[in-house]
């Protein structure tokens, strides 16, 4: 696995994107961020759908305020305008949100846009249009994502990621014990795999070197 961090430029051996899901944690959302800035995720998407444009972009804000020693890059889920007004590094775009393209007309250069894809022809689609980097999903069976129908599996990743020029992450239900399986993909993204770790620093250790 190998890609290049949008914004980053430096190539690295796997790509780590957690994102955020405050619904399943029993501690304040910036106590699980901190860490995570702290062990050098390469992306944090803040996915707090439910939460008013006020708090939204309160949470980025404080977000980014936080030690980011690594410089991850912070984005958005969907919130273009709170991405942009919080200061944020990015956006994630949904499959069925607004095109790459068009939100590039109206955000600074070095702004990272990245497209959640369901499909080989969405990834198409999202590197067409634009996006920095697709986010690939479900490959495995996971709760959160059940509303986007069975596992893809990593056969349909591997297809999915054949002959592209942005970097394609896997998503759903990747675990220390299949993450491998992920054969071809640049990085891999996750809500619980990095949010519930207890240890986040031996956690991106053991991704970067293949344990």
């Amino acid at each position: 696995m190998n890609g290049v961090v949008p914004g980053c430029g430096s190539p690295i051996s796997l790509l780590l994107y957690a994102i955020t899901d405050r619904s399943q944690l029993t501690t304040p959302l910036l106590d699980r961020i901190a860490p995570l800035l702290a062990a050098g995720v390469d992306f944090l998407q803040i996915r707090e759908k439910d939460l008013s444009c006020r708090d939204l972009h309160a949470l980025v804000a404080s977000a980014l305020k936080l030690p980011n020693p690594f410089g991850t890059r912070i984005l958005v889920n969907e919130r273009t305008d709170v991405a942009l007004a919080a200061g944020a590094h990015g956006v994630h775009l949904p499959a069925d949100s607004t095109a790459p393209a068009r939100v590039r007309t109206i955000v600074p250069p070095g702004f990272t846009i990245g497209a959640s894809c369901h499909s080989a022809a969405e990834v198409t689609r999202a590197e067409a249009e634009g996006a920095d980097f697709a986010v690939f999903g479900p490959v495995f069976d996971t709760p959160s994502k059940h509303a986007y129908g069975p596992p893809l599996g990593p056969a349909a990743l591997e297809r999915a990621v054949r002959g592209r020029r942005i970097p394609v992450i896997a998503l759903g239900g990747i675990t220390l014990e299949n993450f491998r399986a992920c054969r071809g993909a640049a990085g891999i993204a996750g809500i619980s795999l990095f949010q519930n770790a207890t240890d986040v620093k031996a956690l991106v250790e053991s991704l970067r070197e293949g344990r």
